[in-house]
């Protein structure tokens, strides 16, 4: 560990950040509302804890070091975790509680959002804070409260409470339904098959579930999300297979259509889950009463 007199204050992580953001000692005091003796002394007295140069001057003009131009990043980080620490604490009272909630991004945008609308009304002292899950992650429940995750809902030390299953649906635009729907069983080459990087197999198994030749079914466009794919879809790419709740709403719109019948079913379904630990926390408790009342959900396990 380093000395306390070698950890830097936050005064003088702001004078460095606001000097290299300015290349300017002038500037970067008239920011701060301090006089460009200040920021020098800070700076100089930084360099010196740190036993490194952080800035050269080349033919009278400031510029970082490589060595300031590195911990400039660090320095970053440190400045934004403590502004968004001190917002949140900003954006709540004293009875207020945080609930982080971790969850894909297509997921959560196009399910989880828009289900959670009246979550505050009812439960006004509850403040969720939503993450992205982009990998599923083993120690997911150490960084955040509730996580909605795909699987078998058999994860070690955690509770699942089963939501739905996936069903996976082939969906296009309007002007390419005809064509497809020409022949009675849908086949890889006629025309291009979107591709979801999570479930590369997926196209695979639906034509192999048909009895139709899948050899072409992993040739296509791959994007990283369910949301790119049927963002895809909308745009004129081709034909995507993505799970049927979140092609919903585009379906009822008209934006999108199903060009084959043959509902995939997926081999896993989405839960809530959360650590076994924190079962008791008044929260999560609400919360998971508050989700339970939906009535997608199937009956599952209501022991909380």
């Amino acid at each position: 560990m380093i000395s306390r007199h070698q950890t830097p204050s936050i005064t003088a992580l702001q004078c460095f950040e606001a000097a290299a953001r300015h290349l300017s000692f002038t500037l970067a005091a008239q920011e701060l509302h301090l006089t460009q003796s200040a920021v020098s002394k800070q700076i100089a007295q930084l360099e010196a804890s740190l036993h490194t140069q952080l800035f050269s001057r080349i033919r009278k003009r400031l510029t970082l070091s490589p060595a300031g131009a590195r911990y400039l990043v660090h320095t970053h980080r440190i400045l934004e975790s403590i502004e968004q620490a001190s917002l949140e604490m900003l954006s709540h009272d004293i009875e207020t509680e945080t609930l982080t909630i971790a969850a894909h991004p297509s997921f959560g945008a196009y399910w989880l959002i828009p289900y959670l609308s009246g979550f505050y009304q009812s439960h006004p002292h509850i403040e969720l804070l939503f993450v992205d899950l982009l990998q599923p992650q083993e120690r997911i429940h150490t960084q955040c409260d509730v996580a909605f995750l795909f699987g078998q809902g058999n994860w070690e030390g955690v509770n699942a409470l089963k939501l739905f299953d996936e069903g996976m649906i082939a969906v296009c635009l309007p002007d390419l339904q005809p064509e497809l729907q020409a022949t009675s069983t849908p086949h890889p080459k006629a025309t291009t098959l979107i591709q979801c990087g999570s479930r590369p197999s997926a196209w695979h198994q639906y034509f192999l579930e048909q009895n139709v030749d899948p050899t072409y079914s992993y040739h296509g466009p791959r994007f990283a999300t369910w949301s790119a794919c049927i963002q895809a879809a909308l745009s004129g790419y081709g034909v995507a297979l993505v799970p049927h709740f979140l092609a919903a709403p585009a379906l009822a719109e008209g934006k999108l259509v199903r060009p084959w019948d043959y509902e995939l079913a997926s081999q896993g379904s989405y839960y809530l889950t959360y650590a076994e630990h924190e079962a008791n926390e008044p929260a999560l408790r609400q919360f998971i009463h508050w989700i339970k009342a939906n009535p997608c959900i199937k009956p599952a396990d209501h022991s909380i």
